[in-house]
């Protein structure tokens, strides 16, 4: 997971446009956390070597739409725990973290929006 995030990261660099990324390096940081591993010293280096913006979006459990299948395959509590762990490894590693409203997919596309022109 650590090799595709750094390579993704260093794809979106070599863009000349603003990149949203669904993943990034600190979520292998959190995924660790979430299942009870140490985090070894090479990805929690990588995580702050390879910073990006600094406001980061959440998409926080949402009981109406979450549904487990061939691609999620995380139960209800597994889900709720790995918000939480996400939300607590960006702030660790300075990162503002901003949830997300629970609403429709355009509802949040025009958060993001209105967020982005704040920064």
């Amino acid at each position: 997971m650590l090799g595709w995030e750094l390579r993704s990261y260093q794809e979106a660099l070599g863009l000349d446009a603003t990149v949203i990324m669904d993943r990034g390096i600190p979520d292998v940081v959190g995924y660790l956390a979430l299942c009870g591993l140490p985090v070894p010293a090479h990805i929690e280096t990588a995580a702050r070597l390879h910073p990006y913006g600094k406001r980061v979006f959440l998409a926080p459990y949402w009981d109406e739409i979450f549904t487990r299948d061939a691609e999620r395959k995380q139960d209800r509590e597994e889900a709720e725990q790995t918000g939480q762990v996400m939300a607590e490894t960006y702030t660790r590693l300075g990162y503002e973290v901003v949830e997300l409203p629970l609403a429709g997919i355009h509802e949040r596309a025009d958060f993001i929006a209105a967020s982005w022109k704040t920064l």
